[in-house]
């Protein structure tokens, strides 16, 4: 009785330090700054603006279906369960199953750089709910979640791994073993932002590598591989590589957001 009486006395303090905070520091919407309800949220209308991936996509890779009908002239042209979109057809991916709950665009965008640059990490918890809807399927079969890691000097500099607090969130969501220590990134790169493909493959071949000693947490598993953002998945497919080169019996890969090319 003492100790459930002490844990609803501390939560109460815990509610009422918040509700002090927030008449002090009123929440913001996580993109455009307005006042909102809880911290970590969006205003109305930044939420309408998101656009949320899902079915029919790629069985592969996870693009939509409907952008690519879209560009080609198909839409309505029936999606059959094992569907493959062009690129996938043409280049085979390095990793099983890709899914991604935004698409990067200009509604999502400082969103997004504000979670991964600019200190917004409350927002993490929403971002890994989204995750966790485009990604069940995934997050169900997994056995280990991986982040993407970063360079111990831009770690140093930035002070948090986001994709690390994505991955942190979606095995505490789903009751899954979370490991970011196992594979890392042993030589700092350039960022990728303004890269070309080519350059993007050139710039981090080589870049990660798996912990010897820590090799047994992925052999014979199914690792889920987390990060922020898909682009050219030059970054997903070295990590995947190091992955299954560890030991790894599939690997998965869930993003926050991934750009949509025609």
């Amino acid at each position: 009785m003492v100790a459930r009486g002490m844990l609803c006395f501390m939560q109460s303090v815990v509610t009422i330090g918040r509700r002090v905070l927030d008449a002090v520091l009123p929440p913001t919407c996580a993109k455009c700054r307005v006042v909102v309800e809880r911290n970590g949220t969006l205003c109305a209308d930044c939420w309408k603006a998101l656009r949320f991936l899902g079915p029919p996509w790629c069985q592969c890779c996870g693009f939509p279906f409907e952008f690519e009908a879209a560009d080609t002239g198909l839409r309505g042209f029936e999606i059959s369960e094992s569907s493959l979109c062009g690129d996938c057809l043409q280049n085979p991916k390095a990793f099983d199953r890709a899914r991604s709950a935004l698409a990067y665009d200009d509604a999502s965008r400082d969103l997004i750089l504000a979670f991964k640059h600019a200190d917004r990490t409350e927002t993490a918890l929403n971002l890994a709910t989204w995750m966790t809807l485009a990604g069940s399927e995934l997050l169900e079969s997994a056995d280990v979640i991986v982040p993407v890691p970063l360079h111990w000097w831009r770690l140093f500099l930035r002070r948090y791994n986001q994709s690390a607090l994505l991955a942190q969130r979606l095995a505490d969501r789903c009751g899954k073993p979370f490991d970011a220590r196992v594979l890392e990134r042993r030589r700092a790169t350039l960022s990728q932002g303004h890269l070309s493909r080519t350059a993007r493959q050139r710039n981090v071949a080589g870049a990660f590598r798996i912990q010897t000693a820590l090799k047994s947490r992925i052999e014979g598993r199914r690792v889920l591989l987390i990060d922020d953002v898909y682009t050219s998945g030059a970054t997903i497919s070295a990590c995947v590589a190091c992955l299954r080169a560890g030991g790894a019996e599939t690997v998965d890969v869930l993003t926050l957001a991934r750009v949509l090319r025609s």
